[in-house]
């Protein structure tokens, strides 16, 4: 299986879809009250079955994170049928950080027609409401399936892309915490939040690079990860030191990092995002990339939904191109 590189190549085309209808009582987020998969062959909380009323919200929801549509039909290749459920056993795999979009082109025409689907299955990825791969014809086994999740988990974890979308079922019991007043503590985190209060924050930089490692999909062990080491950098350093290294070095990209990185720590975001992403517009080559890298991991570290990441990453790819 290739990898598909994440772009941006159009808006899709929604003028013959109709308007979302109001979700009835205890439907989930988009309108659907929670796929059961294909034909009723799998069952996710992070999947929906799609048709024309739903399927304006499954763009808006991909604003959040993203959404991986894949188009079968049982009538024309029984097979995509199968193929479909399997996206949406993956997905629920990833608790969150995929919501499959599943949709039968015999019952919906019109969005295998805005979508110009020449053919079944189908599977697309779509980011921020547009297709963000290339589209993926023909079959695709379960196996393949899984390392094309992966590899689309590890490419969002690069740029920075943490977002994750609400179960569209009900959560299960054991998931709740037993006092309704306490928040519930994953216990997979626990170690590194362990640390970080006691203040041992290279262990917890250490607790948390483990769980990335054993699911790079894990978005709370990332954000975690990148807040730790931003503890990590800027342990014992003088803030006024500092912001006098940068206002004298204003292209030593060490010196804006570990301001911006400061600037994180006293809660001005707005003012990390700004200064390096005109880092990024004043610099070249390595330099540039190093600013570019460091503020994706900031980004990580705020998360993608935040409205401040959002605009800072328009205003980063302005800079960049």
């Amino acid at each position: 299986m290739t990898q598909q590189p994440f772009s941006r190549p159009g808006a899709i085309d929604l003028s013959g879809l109709k308007r979302p209808a109001q979700p009835p009582p205890g439907a989930g987020p988009t309108g659907s009250p929670g796929a059961t998969g294909a034909g009723g062959a799998s069952t996710s909380a992070y999947a929906v079955d799609v048709d024309e009323q739903n399927f304006q919200g499954l763009l808006e929801a991909s604003m959040t994170a993203p959404v991986v549509l894949v188009f079968y039909s049982t009538s024309q290749a029984p097979e995509s049928a199968t193929m479909a459920a399997d996206v949406a056993t993956i997905a629920g795999e990833y608790d969150g950080r995929f919501l499959a979009g599943l949709i039968d082109i015999d019952a919906s025409p019109a969005i295998a027609q805005a979508m110009q689907i020449p053919q079944v299955p189908m599977l697309f990825v779509l980011l921020d409401g547009r297709p963000a791969t290339q589209p993926i014809p023909g079959l695709i086994n379960l196996e393949e399936l899984r390392t094309l999740f992966q590899q689309l988990g590890q490419q969002l974890t690069a740029q920075g892309i943490t977002g994750r979308h609400q179960p569209r079922s009900t959560v299960p019991a054991a998931a709740v915490a037993a006092d309704p007043e306490e928040p519930f503590v994953d216990p997979r985190y626990a170690a590194a939040q362990d640390a970080l209060g006691e203040g041992n924050v290279d262990l917890a930089v250490a607790e948390y690079q483990k769980l990335v490692d054993g699911n790079p999909a894990d978005t709370e062990a990332a954000a975690g990860l990148a807040m730790a080491k931003l503890l990590q950098r800027t342990q014992g350093v003088d803030l006024q030191a500092a912001r006098d290294a940068a206002a004298a070095s204003p292209d030593d990209v060490d010196a804006q990092t570990m301001v911006a990185d400061l600037d994180m720590l006293g809660g001005h975001v707005d003012d990390a995002f700004t200064r390096l992403i005109d880092v990024v517009r004043r610099t070249s080559d390595a330099d540039r990339n190093k600013a570019r890298e460091h503020l994706i991991a900031l980004f990580g570290a705020v998360g993608n939904d935040d409205p401040r990441v959002r605009k800072a990453r328009q205003n980063l790819a302005s800079a960049l191109f």
